[in-house]
């Protein structure tokens, strides 16, 4: 919780310093070129400080929340099947060892634990197989079909 209070601060801080740069009443410039120019360089300063809060704030989330963006945990689901409209039995693998556990809307129980079989291949995620069979489907769509008379 201290975590999410400290990047709401500091965002409200950044917002409120970009409303300050903007808020900023204009100086008397003669109406040539040079007030337009430091006009723009206004906007693009404060551009690349929102932008630049905005990275700031990313790397925060990521240092100080663990298990959140892209974090590599052991953890990994094998497979599940639905067994009710609201309930699942989900094999997950945790390091070398496959729980088998209960999901439901009241909650998640341990049904049984045993040590990943020797037979188990590591499954690809479900972007990569997806990228093959649309890699596949291009392919076959590209390449010329035999059965076609082209006279």
């Amino acid at each position: 919780m201290r975590i999410d209070r400290f990047l709401s601060a500091a965002f409200l801080f950044a917002a409120a310093s970009v409303c300050a740069l903007a808020a900023e009443p204009a100086k008397a410039v003669p109406p040539v070129a040079t007030g337009a120019m430091a006009g723009l360089m206004q906007v693009a300063l404060a551009l690349v400080f929102v932008i630049a809060a905005i990275f700031v704030t990313a790397w925060l989330m990521r240092r100080f929340t663990p298990g959140q963006f892209g974090s590599q945990a052991p953890l990994r689901m094998v497979g599940g099947v639905m067994v009710g409209n609201r309930e699942r039995v989900v094999i997950v693998e945790v390091d070398d060892t496959w729980l088998v556990l209960g999901v439901t809307a009241a909650g998640i129980s341990n049904l049984h634990s045993l040590p990943r079989p020797e037979g188990a291949v590591a499954t690809p995620a479900a972007s990569h197989v997806f990228a093959e069979k649309l890699a596949t489907i291009l392919k076959a769509r590209k390449a010329p079909n035999p059965t076609q008379d082209t006279a």
